[in-house]
């Protein structure tokens, strides 16, 4: 497995003529010291969400309960930064930053160890290979039962994924982490132990608070949800691995904000080859080479998070088995 920790990594495909000055710009993007501005913003999400706790509950439990779902987005997408090197060069440092499971769901090495997986392009969309991958090997799909085949095709489109698409992926993931401790991988089983006082910290918390735990799990489950939307269609099954990765243009205010809350990962083929590049360098570096990152993923753009709902709000964008998958069953 390629080694994608550090936050000097930059990927390494043959760059396409468009590309080199890309490349160069992104090079001397790579932080060399602390990155003093993402750190207070991951003070700051901590500081909302005790906030939203401690105080704004006390005035309005619903409202609370939507700033919290923004606060689980935000620091899902500061975990991210910190995997790939930010704000600090220091792993451990990141991980601790980063080491409260606000969302309860997911411990953050094992989105750490995946995340890394999936960030070897070649196998982006394979059923086996890609841990973040929605596709099924046919055979699979074939094997599954009538009522299941419905619930994915369901999932497929964006309602079923912000509806479904925390439960179905908390299901899968745990089974799988299952299957690999049963498989003797200490690893997994090390980070999911690690998890559990975290979780119970997180409940204590809440619990000190005037926000009921029901309250709060709901909260969660909105901020996965929304999650859902930025992984919705950052890939799509193509022959050339180029061509997978998806850009979505933050425009109007939904996108503005998702933009945000996302910390710019709409812009995904850009982390993808550049996955060192912190989240606020993006931006710029996409405007100015546009049409070289447009010619890369061969113009796989979305203009913006309102038409991704017009689109595919009722509509599945890819069929749940894999349409070009011609490697053996596994």
């Amino acid at each position: 497995m390629r080694d994608l920790m550090g936050a000097a990594q930059i990927a390494q495909p043959e760059p396409s003529c468009a590309l080199i000055e890309a490349n160069a710009e992104a090079r001397a993007a790579l932080p060399q010291r602390a990155e003093w501005g993402t750190l207070a913003l991951i003070l700051g999400c901590y500081a909302i969400w005790f906030g939203a706790l401690f105080a704004l509950a006390a005035v309005s439990q619903p409202l609370a309960v939507l700033v919290i779902s923004a606060v689980v987005v935000l620091h899902s997408s500061l975990s991210h930064e910190a995997l790939h090197g930010h704000p600090f060069r220091a792993r451990r440092l990141n991980e601790a930053l980063m080491a409260l499971p606000l969302n309860l769901c997911v411990p953050y090495g094992r989105f750490r160890d995946t995340h890394l997986q999936h960030h070897q392009d070649e196998n982006l969309t394979d059923p086996y290979d890609d841990p973040e991958s929605n596709f099924l090997a046919p055979r699979v799909w074939a094997g599954l039962p009538r009522w299941q085949q419905r619930l994915l095709r369901l999932n497929n489109t964006l309602l079923g994924r912000l509806l479904l698409g925390p439960l179905i992926g908390q299901l899968c993931f745990m089974r799988s982490d299952a299957r690999l401790i049963r498989r003797g991988e200490g690893a997994v089983l090390r980070e999911w132990i690690l998890h559990a006082p975290g979780v119970a910290l997180v409940l204590w918390i809440v619990a000190q608070s005037s926000l009921p735990l029901w309250a709060y799990l709901v909260a969660a489950y909105i901020g996965l949800s929304v999650l859902k939307i930025r992984t919705f269609l950052e890939h799509r099954a193509d022959l050339a691995p180029e061509r997978r990765t998806a850009i979505v243009e933050g425009r109007g205010i939904l996108g503005r904000l998702l933009g945000f809350l996302f910390l710019n990962n709409n812009l995904h083929v850009v982390h993808h080859l550049y996955p060192g590049v912190p989240w606020h360098h993006l931006p710029a570096l996409y405007r100015r080479h546009r049409a070289a990152f447009l010619a890369q993923n061969d113009g796989y753009l979305l203009p913006s998070y309102a038409s991704v709902f017009r689109s595919y709000f009722l509509r599945a964008k890819d069929p749940v088995p894999h349409p070009f998958w011609t490697a053996p069953e596994k």
